[in-house]
């Protein structure tokens, strides 16, 4: 239960923050949420499954109300408290915004960090030794690259750089970033004044960590080698509805299938090579099974694309989808030798990564006999994981209860995929059936109304402790916003309904005002930016210019006196944050419904259809439900903000389920026109 202690001190601090937020407003819905965040965590409705589902409306103030809960509660339970985010806007608010101004005025001490991936930090030492021998790394590293070194190496002992990728104003490409970034094998314990080892102190120190969804993830799956045990945690996962999407991104895998003739070459150029600098004993051997493993991979890909090549699958498309995730016999038979002479050699590459380490340590082999290998030995170690991870997956038989999508694509090369349909067991496994305590928040939680769906996709369907809330946003959307259904000639689907965008959507934009104008697909984005131009109307279209640069014109031309209009696609409708006047029309050209035309999502409709289920039902609707809830989202940030949003998909009054839709958007004043 939640003992007095605790509760009076979230009440004090929940007192202390009042004072000091500007313009403060009572919050009913941010003191529901603060309650049964508080309640949950103390196992005041089940004394071990602590999970609550939270959806907190637009302008709650979620972020500082489970922030207020979890805080005090982390300190008086003595556990972490990890907030884990979706997005890298929202972790740059909780670390520079919300977590300061919380802590300066709660009356609490405590330390809080972001926390980032190994491969986010650069290794020091590399750097110093790349300044050194600039032709350390050979074609990997360019001039321009090298003259950016000794600057950060200044910057860093000067203190202000964090050594990491993402607080550099220099761009950096992803190859040369991959030549010092921090990696177990070269950056080892010892280099405890490296950015990775530093950040890794700050992680033991801090009470707060905030982290992204992809990040903790991993280091469940890895037995927490970052983050402290799930049952010393309390988890606190926000924009919870991309959690199911990015676990199944991360539980995913595809590896190359032609692999080149030129890396068998460079494999036996490699195991030479090694020979040649490692003294240890054993080196012979492993250099032996790192030629022989690489050999038979080889021999087994090639054997494989040849086969391929043969049964004429692709035609003019460039995938091909295995129906119910099953394999030919043929191929079935393939994927168990491939899982195991990849995962032998991934283990042989591990050793070597270690030998080479050693050798450097322990026999003073130099720096720059070693760097190299090291460098490249890294390179083959994820490309062997990825081909571990796929014949794994694929050697997986599938029976009636399919529970992978298998393609393979050709772009370029030959590649194949493998993707679980449902990470939902993983999720509940690794996450919420051992963590101390889970609070995970969104605005966009529900889909029509219903917690089942979100439900259903995390794993918590028979949770028996979890607890459902929907917290109302405070906005007053009925005297401040309006929702406009116009009438329209032709229907989405047809083809003429491009050119009725472009002859109608002047009566809905006002050169005074701030739009966003968003769009189901690109190309029909750019058919219309490109007739009303011919208009003469002034238009800022995603992908003409970076999102950020966009949004900056945006601003300027608003806050400069004269109207924007933004054109955006899905990517717009979400996350995007344009209070007051810099956006008071959102237009939705038409319902944002997925074309099931990628092999996952073919695959989802396939599985769902042999169940017995309707995909378009409970797969689409749903799906399309939320983002249309996301987008008209946009429109109002602020309790003060006002405005319109015109939908111009009259699917919402004439197709079945559409009344769902529509009911499951914000309370808005609707205008509807006859048709």
């Amino acid at each position: 239960m939640l003992s007095d202690t605790l509760k009076q001190r979230i009440r004090s601090i929940h007192q202390a923050l009042k004072q000091q937020l500007p313009d403060y407003q009572p919050r009913p819905g941010q003191n529901q949420m603060i309650a049964e965040t508080a309640n949950v965590i103390a196992g005041s409705y089940h004394s071990y499954d602590r999970v609550a589902l939270i959806e907190a409306g637009t302008g709650t103030g979620k972020s500082l109300a489970y922030l207020m809960a979890a805080i005090p509660a982390a300190q008086f339970y003595k556990k972490k408290l990890v907030i884990a985010t979706a997005t890298v806007a929202l972790q740059e608010q909780l670390v520079s915004k919300d977590l300061p101004f919380f802590r300066q005025h709660s009356g609490l001490k405590f330390e809080f960090c972001l926390v980032k991936g190994r491969q986010r930090y650069a290794c020091v030492e590399k750097i110093k030794r790349q300044i050194q021998q600039p032709d350390l790394f050979g074609s990997a590293t360019v001039a321009s690259d090298l003259t950016l070194l000794p600057k950060w190496l200044e910057l860093w002992q000067q203190g202000q750089w964090a050594g990491d990728r993402d607080s550099l104003d220099d761009a950096v490409t992803d190859s040369f970033w991959h030549v010092i970034s921090a990696d177990p094998q070269q950056c080892p314990r010892s280099h405890q004044h490296c950015p990775f080892h530093q950040s890794r102190q700050q992680v033991e120190q801090a009470t707060v960590l905030v982290v992204n969804h992809a990040l903790l993830l991993a280091d469940l799956d890895s037995g927490a080698q970052i983050l402290p045990a799930p049952e010393d945690c309390i988890y606190v996962i926000d924009e919870a509805h991309h959690l199911p999407d990015i676990g199944r991104d991360f539980f995913s895998a595809q590896a190359q299938l032609d692999l080149p003739e030129r890396w068998l070459d460079k494999m036996k150029k490699l195991s030479q090579q090694l020979h040649g600098v490692l003294p240890q004993s054993g080196a012979s051997t492993l250099c032996f099974q790192f030629d022989e493993l690489w050999a038979e991979l080889d021999k087994e890909l090639r054997q494989l694309s040849r086969l391929i090549s043969q049964q004429g699958w692709f035609g003019d498309k460039a995938s091909y989808r295995f129906a119910d995730a099953l394999l030919p016999d043929w191929l079935q038979k393939l994927t168990n030798p491939l899982a195991e002479c990849s995962g032998k050699l991934l283990s042989v590459v591990e050793k070597l990564q270690q030998l080479l380490t050693e050798a450097e340590t322990e026999h003073k082999v130099a720096h720059k006999l070693t760097q190299p290998l090291l460098y490249e030995l890294s390179q083959q170690q994820h490309r062997v994981q990825n081909q571990s991870e796929l014949w794994q997956l694929f050697s997986v038989p599938q029976s009636k209860h399919v529970s992978q999508a298998r393609w393979l694509e050709y772009q370029d090369h030959l590649s194949a995929h493998a993707c679980p349909l449902s990470v939902s067991f993983m999720l509940d496994d690794l996450l919420f059936s051992q963590a101390f305590a889970s609070i995970l928040c969104s605005a966009t939680l529900t889909t029509l109304n219903s917690f089942d769906h979100i439900r259903f996709e995390l794993g918590l369907k028979d949770h028996e402790g979890l607890r459902m809330l929907r917290v109302a946003s405070p906005f007053a959307y009925q005297h401040n916003a309006s929702l406009l259904i116009p009438s329209m000639k032709t229907d989405p689907a047809d083809e003429a309904f491009t050119d009725e965008l472009v002859s109608c959507l002047p009566s809905y934009l006002d050169k005074t005002q701030g739009h966003l104008v968003l769009f189901a697909s690109y190309w029909q984005m750019q058919q219309v930016a490109e007739g009303l131009r011919a208009k003469g109307w002034s238009l800022l279209v995603q992908g003409e210019a970076s999102r950020q640069s966009l949004l900056d014109l945006h601003q300027q031309k608003i806050n400069g006196g004269s109207g924007s209009i933004l054109f955006g696609t899905q990517s717009f409708s979400e996350g995007l944050d344009l209070p007051g006047k810099l956006l008071t029309n959102l237009i939705i050209t038409k319902l944002p419904f997925a074309v099931p035309s990628s092999p996952f999502e073919e695959a989802m409709a396939e599985a769902i259809t042999k169940r017995g289920g309707n995909a378009f039902l409970q797969q689409t609707v749903p799906a399309t439900a939320r983002k249309l809830v996301q987008a008209c989202g946009r429109l109002l940030r602020k309790e003060q903000d006002s405005g319109r949003v015109v939908i111009l998909d009259r699917r919402l009054l004439t197709k079945s389920y559409g009344k769902a839709m529509l009911n499951a958007l914000p309370p808005f004043s609707r205008i509807i026109e006859d048709n």
